[in-house]
């Protein structure tokens, strides 16, 4: 970003990837977006709210209540239940500076624009079938920076708490922002679908709980 906070990222391994987008926030590097050359990929709200969602059988575009906007079908996506629902363009700006255009499974672009310069990212796939249990390709390293990043941000924000409210009573009562709850869930659930250890996992998980 203009800021110097990194944007896109995009993590190679064994012949698999994974791109992550995230925002360009004060607070933070909050997920907005995670997609898999597994097929699952998932678009997320400013609220944190899943936006769109979707896997080698299609997907689904929801809006900041969770409510379900519309689901599709890919055509190869061989027995669904139900009739096939075939699908309709899809652009949204997860922020001023990203944007995601989806016209279909392998036609899924990631693209960036700032001070004059632009970059895209296809990062569709034509994964199927048993492919969509396969793990994602996110690096060790990659997990635990994002750990890191979301145990800073609450450090940060427990010192703000501290200095807002001097009183050790007022210290006891105060819970973690919702966004920063909701970006810890976010990233155990990427240990869990990652090729990663369970020592990583472990390591994840203590590392955001402080």
């Amino acid at each position: 970003y203009p800021s110097g906070k990194l944007a896109v990222l995009v993590v190679r391994e064994a012949g698999r990837f994974a791109c992550i987008v995230q925002e360009d926030g004060a607070s933070g590097a909050a997920l907005r977006a995670v997609f898999q050359s597994t097929g699952r990929s998932t678009c997320y709200h400013p609220n944190g709210a899943v936006w769109i969602h979707m896997d080698t059988h299609g997907g689904q575009y929801l809006d900041q209540a969770g409510n379900r906007v519309r689901t599709w079908t890919w055509p190869n996506a061989g027995v669904s239940p139900g009739p096939p629902v075939p699908l309709s363009p899809i652009f949204i700006s997860l922020n001023r500076h990203v944007g995601v255009r989806i016209v279909g499974q392998d036609k899924i672009t990631v693209s960036f624009l700032a001070m004059g310069q632009q970059a895209k990212f296809n990062v569709g796939t034509r994964a199927q079938g048993r492919d969509v249990d396969r793990p994602p390709a996110l690096a060790e390293e990659q997990l635990l920076l994002l750990a890191f990043r979301i145990r800073m941000q609450q450090l940060f924000d427990k010192l703000r708490g501290c200095l807002t409210f001097p009183s050790n009573e007022q210290w006891d009562k105060m819970k973690p922002p919702t966004y920063l709850s909701s970006q810890a869930l976010k990233i155990t659930q990427l240990c869990r679908t990652s090729d990663v250890s369970e020592e990583v996992h472990r390591l994840v998980r203590a590392i955001i709980n402080g």
